[in-house]
């Protein structure tokens, strides 16, 4: 398949002529289009109206400028056309949870922190057909710098960086080790408040992050107080606010304190959704849940995963990484939460009330792992596991992550949105592992240099070796 690489904007140029004895005047050229129309492939929208087949769409300026079936759309004069004939194309994912720059390969320590080590997570995401990424609670001054100067000059082949910032939890609390000292630890309203305060005026990306959750005994929780006046400040502030928060009884109270969205389900997902917590989603329609049923790898499945052998995730990991991901150690009751219908029977209640539900694998953290990208194709694979289908799963992972963290370029092939998108080799409204079966990614209009990426990443994984 002849896929363009670019489709910046290439104007003519003005042809000066030489002055003679007889004179002469200069010539300006039409400008050339850099429209490209992409026709043949079956088209997935990312919301609930069918596919089209047959479609066509014109990609220009970095943006989508027209969509339709083939024959409806028309071209501009000059413009380049690319066949997908056979293909499927699907919105670039957004990824509305995880933690950036922690992670190197199974190294997770603070040391790897660096630009390079960011820049790489991004590129990464890139690869695997991820637009956009929000970095939820973690970040340090160097990540605030790096965003800052990548939103003031977009560049190739990199997702969008978002962060929340720092997060809130208690003294020497929230999240685990090496993450835990990065988020503002407060004892007081006064510096829950100071605190959203300061990341209001860092520009953080519409959310606070705050832990209310204990470790299993390990730390201590954030009170009913704090967290109310962490929420309260945000909103006056303009911001939302997010929780990671365990336990049932955790949710229903700190819904009743105003929360917008909660980054961790598997609270509800390993106990009964009773009515209780029901009605109190019914009487919050606006908040949101970032499903996250991936992170524990194959517990889900209480069987060796298929997509252990699966090509892509050859392309971009090391064998540890792999080992890793098969997870032998899987706690006993885990597949059985699945096996007894605990988990679908959860979702199927939430769906039932209204829930909306974004994507948020939790990639470097814990349990999210070194997974940067793959996992959250993994993550729309574990939603269909738990009972939802693929175009349920799909638009999760695009339409709604976009609205969820306010990306209104995002999410759709629609006309006027970023020409962000997947072109796949397969049908995933057959079968959702074909989400991984990627033939070519484009953001903001540019196809992602994934050959490239891929042989600097082999080089990286010989060398390290010697």
């Amino acid at each position: 398949m002849t896929i363009l690489r670019t489709t910046k904007t290439a104007w003519g140029s003005i042809v000066a002529c030489a002055l003679v004895a007889a004179g002469c005047t200069s010539r300006v050229e039409a400008p050339v289009s850099n429209a490209v129309l992409f026709e043949g492939a079956r088209l997935i929208i990312g919301d609930e109206r069918p596919p089209i087949e047959n479609a066509a769409f014109v990609v220009e300026d970095g943006a989508f400028a027209q969509v339709g079936r083939a024959g409806d759309v028309q071209a501009p004069g000059g413009a380049a056309r690319v066949s997908l004939a056979g293909k499927t194309v699907m919105p670039a994912l957004v990824n509305a949870h995880g933690h950036l720059g922690y992670r190197k390969g199974a190294s997770f320590r603070i040391e790897n922190y660096t630009r390079e080590n960011l820049i790489d997570h991004l590129q990464r995401l890139a690869y695997h057909g991820v637009a956009a990424f929000m970095s939820l609670g973690t970040e340090r001054d160097l990540g605030y710098a790096l965003r800052d100067e990548l939103r003031a000059s977009p560049q190739p082949d990199m997702a969008l960086f978002l962060t929340a910032g720092r997060g809130l939890a208690m003294p020497n609390g929230g999240p685990a080790p090496p993450l835990r000292d990065a988020p503002y630890g407060v004892a007081t309203e006064a510096e829950a408040r100071a605190a959203v305060r300061e990341l209001a005026a860092k520009k953080i990306d519409g959310y606070v992050k705050i832990w209310v959750d204990d470790r299993e005994g390990a730390v201590k929780k954030l009170t009913p107080e704090l967290y109310t006046a962490a929420i309260d400040e945000a909103h006056a502030l303009g911001l939302r606010a997010i929780t990671h928060t365990q336990d049932r009884e955790d949710v229903k109270a700190i819904l009743r304190a105003g929360i917008d969205g909660l980054a961790h389900p598997s609270w509800r997902m390993g106990q009964e959704v009773d009515d209780e917590l029901v009605g109190l989603f019914k009487e919050r329609p606006n908040v949101f849940v970032l499903l996250t049923l991936w992170s524990t790898r194959n517990q889900i499945f209480g069987r060796r995963p298929a997509w252990i052998d699966d090509p892509l995730l050859r392309e971009t990991f090391t064998e540890e990484d792999i080992r890793l991901l098969e997870n032998p150690k899987v706690p006993e009751d885990a597949p059985a939460r699945w096996k007894a219908g605990v988990v679908p029977q959860g979702m199927a209640k939430l769906k039932a009330a209204g829930v909306r539900f974004g994507l948020g694998d939790d990639t470097g953290a814990t349990n999210g792992a070194q997974y940067f990208g793959y996992g959250s194709h993994l993550e729309m694979a574990s939603m269909v596991e738990a009972g939802l289908t693929p175009a349920e799963a799909i638009t999760i992972a695009t339409r709604n992550s976009a609205e969820i963290l306010k990306l209104d370029r995002l999410g759709t092939v629609d006309a006027g949105k970023s020409a962000d998108f997947i072109v796949l080799d397969a049908n995933p409204l057959e079968n959702i592992h074909n989400t991984r079966r990627i033939s070519a990614v484009y953001l903001r209009g540019v196809e992602v240099d994934r050959a490239a990426l891929r042989a600097r990443w082999a080089a990286g994984r010989v060398t390290a070796t010697k």
